[in-house]
């Protein structure tokens, strides 16, 4: 292993991505520490070290952006703009025929779908910023927590200063857009990606320092003891599969003879990613999010009865109601996100166009079912695995109350262990181009 490692930094090529890439890392964790204009940075640095992170949709958008978002950074967006955008325009695709098609002319027309996504990032950092900035100003940042410094955030809190900060955001999240891109085409991996797998990895030492100053050595023995072993099981279910084979019929063109190869169609049993985790965590932040608008008492004194049953059951994640919603909405929105982004009927149109076909099954519509009949069925254990994942940090708050942003489970483990294997995986096939053996065995 280590002789395969010596071999990257020994050849040229490598050596200079891998270089590019963590440079740009470099710039993108320096970035994340800047604050925006008209920041009280000391402030903000109190209520971090005093107030436990916010709960909800606004502590996985800190999870992505390394911690950036409520140190209110010239980055504090991160990257869940550009995430945003990119599932936005994958779910239109199955709405608006037009982006389908762009989809299906190859390079040129995903070049506009790429477009695209990066007018809907700008245009959604725009939005996400003007809400940041709002609410920072408001003092509601880190919650009722009743610290002066916590609602002194802003040092200057003219409408000239907002638009300054908001643009100052979005500008940021577009310069980690082409971080991302030159990354891509420079470096190695995916930019996005490896972006992505930079904040979470960032927030690890904070979180287990944390566990091990809150609960004690034991406890942070057995977190890591936990870690070990969800990384191991999650690299075994991302790298298990359902290989479908098929046949080529043999065919003459001219005088050349074509097919007549075996092969076969991998299905994951996590095809969705972490994607229908994001959904989840999302559309139950909603909830709470209408019950901020409704927090004024009636004349009793008392909230309306739907507003503290939504925060005594919804709000918090160490209840078993808020487990089991959600769990099902992970369920739910799995299948949803493997039925737009695989389609059989494509799958065995393309099999029959170019003489495929898979053993005992007839070419055209009944190879479509049985696609869609192992898809289903696969699609089960994988949704169960998912929900499963996203739990742990949810029932190891409520258990030895270590961290709402437990570092091994949920979005993190699962963006970290995908990440890995897919970098892994570019650099072993760039070391066997150059006849090597390669990292992997």
């Amino acid at each position: 292993m280590f002789s395969a490692i010596a071999r990257v930094f020994r050849t040229p090529d490598l050596r200079r991505k891998i270089a590019f890439t963590l440079g740009i890392i470099a710039l993108y964790r320096l970035g994340a520490h800047v604050p925006s204009p008209f920041v009280d940075f000391p402030n903000v640095q109190s209520c971090l070290a005093d107030t436990s992170s916010t709960q909800g949709v606004l502590s996985l958008v800190n999870l992505f952006s390394g911690g950036a978002l409520l140190q209110l950074s010239i980055f504090a967006l991160g990257v869940m703009p550009y995430i945003t955008a990119t599932i936005i325009v994958q779910l239109l695709r199955v709405v608006i025929p037009h982006f389908e098609t762009l989809y299906k002319e190859g390079q040129a027309g995903q070049a506009r779908l790429t477009q695209y996504t990066r007018y809907l990032t700008i245009a959604l950092a725009l939005l996400q910023s003007t809400t940041l900035v709002t609410v920072a100003r408001s003092g509601q940042l880190f919650g009722n927590t009743g610290v002066a410094a916590c609602e002194q955030l802003l040092t200057n809190d003219a409408w000239w200063a907002q638009l300054l900060m908001i643009i100052t955001m979005t500008a940021g999240t577009g310069l980690i857009m082409w971080f991302a891109e030159l990354v891509t085409e420079k470096g190695i991996g995916n930019g996005m990606s490896l972006l992505i797998f930079t904040s979470i990895a960032a927030t690890f030492p904070a979180a287990m320092g944390a566990i091990w100053a809150s609960r004690g050595f034991e406890i942070f023995l057995l977190v890591l003891a936990v870690g070990v072993v969800i990384v191991a099981l999650v690299v075994f279910v991302e790298q298990s599969q359902r290989r479908i084979p098929v046949q080529y019929a043999k065919r003459m063109v001219g005088r050349r003879t074509y097919g007549g190869t075996n092969t076969y169609i991998p299905i994951k049993v996590n095809m969705a990613g972490v994607v229908p985790v994001i959904f989840a965590s999302s559309l139950l932040y909603i909830p709470a999010l209408i019950s901020q608008f409704n927090q004024t008492p009636n004349a009793d004194g008392e909230l309306a009865p739907w507003v503290v049953w939504i925060q005594n059951y919804l709000t918090r994640g160490d209840h078993p109601l808020y487990w089991l919603i959600y769990f099902l909405l992970i369920v739910g929105f799995t299948y949803f996100y493997v039925a737009i982004t695989f389609n059989p009927v494509d799958v065995a149109d393309n099999m029959k166009k170019y003489g495929g076909f898979i053993p005992g099954i007839r070419a055209g519509r009944p190879t479509a079912e049985y696609l869609d009949y192992v898809l289903t069925r696969i699609t089960l254990p994988g949704s169960i695995y998912l929900g499963l994942v996203a739990l742990i940090p949810l029932i190891a708050l409520a258990t030895v109350s270590a961290n709402q942003n437990f570092p091994f489970g949920g979005t993190s483990i699962l963006i970290m262990v995908g990440v890995g294997l897919e970098t892994v995986k570019q650099i072993d096939a760039q070391l066997q181009q150059r006849h090597y053996e390669g990292l992997l065995r």
